[in-house]
């Protein structure tokens, strides 16, 4: 990327920055059309109300960065890390996000319905009020994962690894179980939400 680091409104369209270092780059309410983002490198960049219509972030590593309230249509993130990113109140619809390589991060109140999310490891990421329904989570770790009031209407979660994850407000019965590994507080909620009244003191 030749141009300056700080763009407001600008429209993308077919931009070749593969390979950029994007450093701590920030972008308001613009939109990327079919712009490869491959094997780029951000640190501390915001990208604030932008739209991603199709492009390709394949393999390319964010560290500290902000996708706050961004729309993501078509796009594929095969084989990107994102490291402590912010993905606050985004929407990914027909994205590729497998492989994906996730170190923590707040994910909070982002909607990625009927996607692919299986064998992913969100081990500790912020997924509070996420909307994942529809969702393939076979064998996803979630585990210490933050899903309170999350919505995993049928969601597959086939050997899901959900122990240790906060689970307030999720019901889990209007999702997919199938061996799913909960820990005592889940095994718990789960008797719970099917009727039973559990004692843990005996």
């Amino acid at each position: 990327m030749t141009e300056a680091q700080v763009a407001n409104g600008r429209h993308f369209r077919g931009d070749d920055w593969y390979g950029d270092d994007l450093g701590a780059a920030r972008f308001v309410d613009c939109t990327f059309t079919d712009v490869d983002l491959s094997e780029t490198r951000t640190s501390g960049a915001t990208f604030e109300r932008c739209t991603f219509h199709g492009g390709r972030f394949n393999a390319s590593v964010h560290h500290a960065t902000a996708f706050v309230g961004c729309d993501f249509r078509r796009t594929s993130f095969f084989d990107a890390t994102l490291d402590g990113c912010k993905l606050v109140g985004s929407v990914f619809a027909e994205c590729t996000l497998r492989p994906l390589t996730v170190v923590g991060g707040s994910w909070l109140g982002v909607t990625i319905r009927a996607t692919n999310l299986s064998r992913l490891d969100l081990t500790g990421v912020d997924l509070r009020e996420a909307d994942l329904s529809m969702s393939d989570l076979t064998l996803t770790t979630l585990a210490r994962a933050r899903l309170d009031h999350a919505v995993l209407r049928q969601a597959k979660l086939d050997r899901t690894d959900l122990r240790g994850a906060s689970l307030d407000a999720v019901d889990l019965l209007a999702a997919e179980l199938r061996r799913t590994r909960l820990d005592l507080a889940g095994a718990v909620l789960l008797a719970e939400l099917q009727g039973a009244d559990v004692d843990t003191s005996a």
